[in-house]
């Protein structure tokens, strides 16, 4: 029959029409109007309104780090049609409903061949359900009875008028049940086969679109026999769709499933994840991360082989960070996750604790860029007072004069403090902060002089972002830990300053490069750090490719006697750079334009080339920033040009003064040490850096005995003091000089008396105390006593 178009183009006519077929299109009208108010009376529930989806925090590759389920339980993950395997979708739509495309919800052949199945058998044979229905099902469940069933059908139709054939599959993908708390094609996917829903094989998604017709007795996990004969059923049902050497090969795959349980990497840094999530109101389901893997399962690896040595509560944390990307490859906030008496519940890589000396490399780093150092600058490492301040060296001893590069190598406290003193301690911490690295002080207190010790805190994600710094050409890193969050750097220092550093750090210094060459090249650059009480273990470095951080100690606080950053942290620091790819670098790195390498003179500081010879008794090479060559720190402990003159015998060359001999003399100079130092000079340099010994004529005036010594104590004795006495005291004397001696107890002067005063030493508090006393002409005596109770 052929329609007439222009009939229907006249009004007239149409109304002709209508009436003419009235019953008709009122019963249309009817049914149209009856759904409409059953549609409104009853509608469909929203899906994932009650039931929303579980949080699932994945590795940069996909794979689950930790899933939070809902708050039934369920583990449902949501995905789209198009993240789904075409394999899974095309054997589900083929096995469940070979009409879905097409039918209006339902398929009225296949209700009906249920119905005579149902009237000859006695019993349900099949359910003639469709797609469409089963989702009316989940979504609004219904006994199975013929009432059941017609409710079903109405839900279908209203799902098919709501939405479309995409949305209403999207729905099954998600909500289709798959045993025991697993909902959808994605959590059940993840949690039987270990991998997303779209790497499904051909057999993987046979087995995964038959698991919801009996979930519970399907299991792949439990029952794998069961499963599989089920499997293969729709994968004989696919002749036809699938080739036959795919349905062969299908055939021959078994059916393995891992145990269900919940994916449990890097757990803190997944439950830090969600609660950013929640904080911002953020309502993904799925959250990427940058975590590497395999990086991942290494570093838990390391620190699980570790902890075990550790004695109960004590926990570990580490962070790897890409220098290039910014990305965190790898995150540990505790070392056991399972194991409370830890504290496995503390994310440690963003608690703030005292870094100890891992501050060190900054100062100095700071230090080159104001022009105040360079890397063989001559410090004193020996007991000395900072306005009251009295650093000791961890190792409870001193060396004397140190260079930087030594002072940074053996982490000596003195030293780093006479360095601050110079800089600022309120300047330090300023920069830090300029640079990413904010501490945290107690509540009303400001910075002082036991900042570089330790005397703030820092969090390891913070400390590893500001170590990348001297990898990155001075620029220190904000550790990204997803791949849509920003990059940031802040410059913490310059290049030169930074590639200074990390050779100190990394090679020992040019002057261990020059006597050892490549022989203690470690092809990491590190640094150890241990707070007050062995309360906390640092250890922080930087590869060119990571910047990685170790924590050790107890979340909280209690002391570790014997734990420190060098035997505890380091060698897991180490581990970490080892077993990871590319962790350590193969060769020294160039200097940049700014550096270079100059011989320098001790004591002045300056250049060798700048100096005679007579006032550059001990030459090093050292690194020069922007050819800078500070001269040494001014002496602290009483005010003397560098420079001094004196006099000499022209003929045996003993040393002389104008008012006490005639004799022919010569006039020379010498560079002058810091006199905290003199003392600490070993008799070859004595006898190159110093004035040689008086003539005769002179001696008794100036009072020139080749030695003083201390009488009263003796080096090495051991004082008691018992409970509820006096303070222990001892009056010291000094024999061999008649000129002003000054007196030092741990590294504080006390008072500069004549010699043939007596000095009166208290001794308040057990411990060790180290006593020096030195004249005017660079003579001294130390000695070293202990008080116990």
């Amino acid at each position: 029959m052929t329609l007439n178009l222009k009939k229907y183009a006249n009004f007239t006519y149409l109304r002709k029409a209508l009436l003419t077929h009235k019953k008709t299109w009122a019963a249309i009208i009817i049914v149209a109007l009856t759904f409409i108010v059953a549609d409104l009376c009853f509608p469909l529930p929203k899906p994932g309104r009650d039931s929303p989806y579980a949080m699932v925090v994945l590795a940069r590759d996909g794979t689950p780090l930790r899933a939070f389920p809902d708050k039934d339980h369920i583990w449902r993950h949501a995905i789209s049609l198009q993240e789904v395997s075409p394999y899974y979708v095309d054997a589900l739509t083929q096995y469940e409903d070979r009409a879905y495309w097409w039918h209006p919800g339902v398929n009225p052949l296949a209700l009906t061949r249920a119905a005579w199945q149902w009237l000859h058998n006695g019993k349900i044979v099949s359910g003639g359900s469709t797609i469409t229905m089963q989702v009316a099902r989940i979504i609004d469940p219904t006994p199975h009875t013929v009432r059941g069933k017609l409710k079903q059908i109405a839900r279908a139709l209203q799902l098919e008028a709501h939405y479309s054939k995409k949305e209403i599959l999207t729905l099954y993908l998600n909500y289709a049940p798959m045993g025991g708390v697993l909902e959808g094609v994605e959590a059940a996917s993840r949690a039987y086969l270990g991998k997303p829903a779209s790497r499904l094989t051909h057999a993987e998604a046979a087995l995964l679109t038959v698991l919801p017709q009996l979930p519970s007795i399907l299991r792949p996990d439990r029952y794998p026999q069961r499963a599989q004969v089920a499997r293969d059923k729709v994968i004989r049902r696919m002749d036809g769709n699938w080739s036959k050497d795919i349905i062969a090969d299908a055939l021959t795959e078994p059916v393995t499933a891992q145990v269900v349980r919940e994916p449990l990497l890097a757990p803190l840094l997944a439950l830090r994840m969600k609660q950013q999530a929640r904080r911002s109101k953020n309502q993904q389901t799925v959250i990427q991360t940058t975590v590497d893997t395999a990086i991942q399962q290494t570093l838990e690896t390391l620190l699980a082989d570790r902890i075990r040595q550790l004695p109960p509560h004590v926990s570990m944390a580490a962070m790897v960070m890409d220098n290039a990307t910014f990305e965190v490859l790898g995150y540990a906030g505790s070392a056991d996750f399972s194991d409370r008496e830890r504290f496995s519940d503390v994310d440690m890589v963003r608690a703030a604790r005292s870094p100890g000396s891992a501050l060190k490399p900054f100062l100095y780093a700071f230090a080159l860029d104001e022009g105040l150092i360079h890397s063989e600058s001559l410090l004193s490492d020996t007991p000395q007072s900072f306005s009251g301040y009295q650093p000791g060296n961890f190792q409870q001893n001193f060396s004397g004069p140190v260079s930087v590069s030594e002072a940074l190598v053996k982490s000596l406290n003195v030293p780093a403090v006479e360095v601050l003193e110079q800089l600022g301690s309120s300047n330090f911490v300023s920069m830090l902060r300029r640079g990413g690295l904010k501490l945290e002080f107690p509540r009303g207190a400001t910075p002082n002089l036991s900042v570089i010790l330790g005397g703030a805190g820092a969090k390891l994600e913070d400390m590893v972002g500001a170590y990348s710094s001297l990898a990155r050409k001075g620029m220190a890193a904000v550790p990204r830990m997803t791949p849509t969050a920003p990059r940031k750097e802040q410059r913490m220092m310059s290049e030169g300053a930074a590639f200074i550093v990390r050779d100190i750090l990394e090679t020992g210094g040019p002057v261990a490069r020059a006597v050892e060459g490549n022989g203690s090249y470690r092809g990491i650059a590190w640094k150890t750090g241990t707070s007050f009480g062995f309360r906390d273990a640092w250890a922080v470095g930087v590869s060119n490719r990571y910047s990685i951080g170790v924590w050790v100690g107890r979340p909280d606080g209690t002391p570790n006697p014997g734990f420190f950053g060098a035997n505890v942290a380091a060698p897991l620091l180490v581990d970490i750079f080892t077993a990871i790819p590319d962790g350590r670098n193969t060769s020294p790195a160039a200097p940049p334009a700014t550096v270079s390498q100059e011989k320098i003179c001790w004591p002045l500081g300056t250049r060798a080339s700048e100096q005679p010879e007579k006032l550059c008794p001990l030459q090093r090479t050292a690194w020069i920033l922007n050819g800078a060559a500070p001269p040494s720190f001014a002496d602290r402990l009483k005010t003397a040009s560098p420079i001094f003159t004196y006099f000499v015998d022209s003929q045996s060359g003993l040393r002389v003064a104008p008012e006490c001999s005639k004799r022919p003399m010569d006039k020379l100079q010498a560079a002058r040490w810091p006199s905290a130092l003199e003392p600490w000079l070993d008799a070859g340099l004595r006898k190159v850096a110093l004035p040689p010994a008086w003539a005769t004529e002179c001696a008794a005036i100036y009072n020139a005995d080749e030695s003083i010594k201390i009488v009263g104590l003796s080096d090495g004795e051991i004082l008691h003091r018992a409970s509820g006495k006096e303070v222990p005291k001892a009056r010291l004397e000094i024999r061999g000089s008649q000129a002003e001696v000054s007196w030092m107890v741990n590294g504080h002067l006390v008072s500069s008396k004549l010699a043939n005063q007596s000095q009166i030493i208290e001794f308040p508090e057990a411990g060790r105390y180290d006593i020096t006393a030195f004249d005017a002409y660079g003579r001294y005596d130390r000695i070293s006593v202990s008080v116990t109770k």
